[in-house]
């Protein structure tokens, strides 16, 4: 054989073994996505495991103690849509994200906003839905207050639910205010029932609502929020299988009109008023 037939031969020997080795490690590569998929572990367990906490009316327990609000119902549907049972792990908030990140979860469905901070540690889904701050206030310590800046002052105390957004929002809108930080939504609102701070900075529309249901003793000083911020399921990093589908199914279930449906329930009108506390 000629000696240039000779290194052709090589060359085409070694351009095939190396498009063998490609495809395989492009194989090798698509099956550890699949193994590591949360959708693909949930399918094989048959239970979809949800980290979210109480947020009226995101989440809420019924008179009979039951979970219903509209992160409940979209957790329920997406977990029927893929052919499994759902599990609501209730976590405060301060730490939903570490316990996901540890596996106490699959995913966070609660109402979480789409935050560079918390991008930085986990993936969020396109937005399902979108919220923003308001802030509902007493009336006698706040008497005259019609402005964010009216409250912006080191003798006024804001009340928020530690580890939320609403601790960011109150920060940047009113920093020279004085910050109370609560583990639950109840207590921070009950301290502002009780006379015990000026106003509470929460997510829509939890303050309006109060508003309205006490409304001898609070009011709304500025109308509607005053931030606006996209709702995302969360997930755990380095999860595409997983992110595309619930971006998958967000499509979907959008397009349908079902998110709206439930949305405009759950927020538009107090039907479900009657089911709670």
């Amino acid at each position: 054989m000629k000696p240039q037939h000779s290194s052709l031969h090589l060359c085409i020997l070694t351009l095939l073994l190396l498009a063998i080795s490609t495809v395989g490690y492009a194989a090798s590569a698509q099956q550890d996505i699949v193994t590591g998929s949360t959708v693909e572990a949930v399918k094989k367990k048959g239970v979809l495991k949800v980290g979210m906490d109480i947020f009226q009316p995101w989440a809420m327990k019924d008179k009979t103690g039951k979970l219903i609000g509209f992160e409940i119902d979209v957790a329920t549907r997406l977990a029927a849509d893929m052919g499994v049972t759902v599990e609501f792990v209730p976590t405060a908030w301060s730490g939903i994200i570490p316990a996901l990140l540890t596996g106490k979860f699959d995913v966070i469905i609660g109402g979480m906003g789409i935050t560079a901070q918390r991008a930085l540690q986990v993936n969020f889904s396109n937005p399902y839905d979108y919220s923003g701050m308001a802030i509902v206030a007493h009336k006698g310590l706040a008497a005259g207050f019609t402005s964010l800046e009216s409250f912006n002052r080191p003798d006024v105390q804001i009340a928020v639910k530690l580890g939320t957004t609403a601790v960011a929002a109150a920060k940047k809108y009113l920093p020279k205010a004085t910050l109370r930080m609560f583990d639950t939504e109840p207590q921070a609102y009950q301290e502002l029932r009780n006379g015990k701070v000026h106003a509470v900075v929460g997510s829509a529309p939890r303050p309006a609502y109060e508003a309205v249901e006490y409304a001898d003793s609070l009011f709304l000083p500025i109308q509607g929020t005053f931030t606006q911020e996209p709702i995302g399921f969360a997930l755990r990093k380095g999860d595409p299988d997983s992110l595309a589908f619930f971006n998958s199914w967000i499509s979907i279930v959008a397009l349908e009109g079902w998110l709206k449906e439930r949305h405009d329930y759950w927020f538009a009108t107090k039907d479900w008023a009657g089911m709670v506390e």
